[in-house]
């Protein structure tokens, strides 16, 4: 008789990291990804010869690797050369008017009273101490937990805690609660910027998500090769470890026979059985049926109106000028609020877009270029409805001359050529991310419930058990590891609770741990 097997779908960091922390217990793993290499949203482009990052760029929250490998026996520092970023980003809304936030957070505030005055210096020190608390008071019970509910959440406060729930203003929304700390609009508008690494609008979004600000004041960092190699690190540690992986494998469906997983069944007809399947794929794929109608009992409906931003990206070679570019650069939009009615409103491109430009080959205080053109991803959000209105031609070429006419008032001139440059839009993202209309983060972070009604690890059906970043804990990349580590836990939990392969299945996929 053969051991227990697990299959788990997708090579993204939350399917690498499940089967990561199954392998060194001694199951037997295969992970069967349809694309060619492992990554997932962790994308790499090769635009005129050159390796250049494509999706996630901001590398936090390192601890979740070192602990990941720390569990499976193996020392992460040994499998990738990281660098801690002395400024977290380089800020600009015009030629005249730039902005750097440091790792120290002293040497911030100095830059903040030189840019907005002694007293939004003194605002912003008491603003990260309140997304510090924050922080604190979420990290153990809701990030680092299995479970997303709020009766989980009280639970694993206590009674005595209660009342830092309160502190954590989940009520409010990230833009009000920022007028509290600061009277400049424009360093409003930059600590609002962290409600879209959760694809959301600082708008609509919790005030909770001020943690953002803490997490990487903790630390960011630079990995040497780009980030596809975080994903290569776990795959290697996995392999070690006896995982298996197959690539061009894609899978027609996940097979249920009452009300359980038995395996899976790939486009070419082949069987794969299975005591258990995670899913590292977007909860709204599988509810879709894109992985067979039976399994897509196993979660809820997801709405299209509750989807997470989507983007419109350019990575290329090119010349730039002017601007003294650093790692990560952020050009603001002058009037924020009309952006997101746009996007998340109107559901079209912004007509004056906030652009990211991730300049791939500076570090820190490398203002100069090297001779010859550099690597670079420019990235505005963009409603994700890729799959029912795509962005059309002309839509596009308007959209492209503004953000370079923004750039350029901002001081930076880039030259780039066709031959040299690949765009996605929300209809790229799509297919690549099938049934999610591009949108990159699951399901927006809008009010308060919008985390608690996340999907965690457990489905409705038993042995499907799912990953990514649109289950709990949340996008990004250390979260959706994170996630990855929750499905492994709870698929071993129930089997040991059990003493089988197979476990009841509990409505809605909620856990009573």
């Amino acid at each position: 008789m053969r051991s227990k097997r697990v299959v788990v779908i997708g090579a993204g960091i939350g399917g690498l990291v499940a089967a990561l922390d199954l392998a060194a217990q001694g199951i037997e793993v295969c992970v069967v990804e349809r694309a060619a290499q492992a990554g997932g949203k962790l994308r790499e482009m090769n635009v005129g010869g050159a390796a250049i990052d494509a999706g996630p760029t901001v590398f936090t929250m390192r601890w979740v690797f070192d602990q990941l490998f720390d569990d499976a026996g193996e020392d992460f520092s040994a499998h990738l050369k990281l660098r801690p970023a002395e400024i977290l980003a380089r800020h600009a809304w015009s030629i005249d008017e730039q902005l750097d936030l440091h790792a120290d957070l002293h040497q911030s505030a100095a830059a903040i009273a030189d840019f907005a005055g002694g007293a939004e210096a003194a605002r912003y020190l008491e603003f990260a101490q309140r997304a510090r608390r924050i922080y604190q008071t979420l990290e153990l019970p809701f990030i680092r937990s299995e479970c997303a509910s709020p009766q989980a959440l009280v639970r694993a406060l206590g009674t005595r805690r209660l009342p830092e729930l309160w502190q954590i203003s989940p009520f409010t929304s990230l833009w009000r609660a920022l007028g509290e700390h600061f009277h400049d609009p424009r360093l409003r508008q930059l600590f609002g910027r962290y409600a879209t690494y959760c694809g959301s609008s600082p708008f609509q979004a919790p005030a909770t998500l001020m943690l953002v600000a803490h997490v990487e004041q903790e630390g960011v960092w630079l990995v040497e090769g780009g980030m596809r190699r975080l994903a290569a690190a776990v795959e290697t540690a996995a392999t070690k470890l006896g995982a298996t992986f197959r690539y061009g494998a894609d899978v027609r469906e996940i097979v249920v026979t009452k009300n359980a997983a038995r395996g899976v069944r790939l486009a070419s007809g082949e069987l794969i059985e299975a005591d258990a399947v995670i899913v590292n794929a977007d909860v709204a794929a599988i509810a879709d049926g894109h992985f067979g109608l039976a399994a897509a009992r196993a979660v809820p409906r997801v709405s299209r109106a509750a989807r997470s931003l989507s983007a419109v990206t350019w990575a290329m070679l090119a010349q730039t000028a002017g601007f003294p570019l650093s790692r990560h650069n952020v050009f603001f939009s002058r009037d924020y609020n009309a952006e997101f009615d746009d996007i998340f409103k109107r559901r079209r491109l912004p007509r004056s877009p906030t652009v990211y430009v991730c300049a791939q080959d500076r570090c820190d205080n490398d203002t100069h270029a090297a001779a010859g053109p550099e690597r670079l991803l420019c990235l505005i959000n963009a409603p994700a409805n890729g799959d029912a209105q795509p962005v059309d031609t002309s839509e596009i070429v308007q959209c492209h001359a503004r953000i370079f006419d923004h750039l350029r008032s901002c001081g930076l001139t880039i030259k780039h050529q066709p031959e040299a440059t690949q765009m996605t839009t929300p209809q790229d993202f799509n297919r690549l991310f099938p049934a999610t209309g591009g949108a990159l983060y699951g399901p927006a972070t809008h009010g308060w419930q919008a985390s608690f009604a996340r999907q965690g690890a457990r489905s409705r059906i038993a042995g499907i058990y799912l990953a990514g970043g649109s289950t709990h804990p949340g996008p990004g990349v250390p979260m959706a590891a994170l996630s990855g580590r929750n499905a492994a836990t709870s698929l071993i939990a129930d089997w040991a609770s059990t003493g089988s392969s197979r476990r009841a299945a509990m409505p809605g996929g909620i856990s009573t741990r």
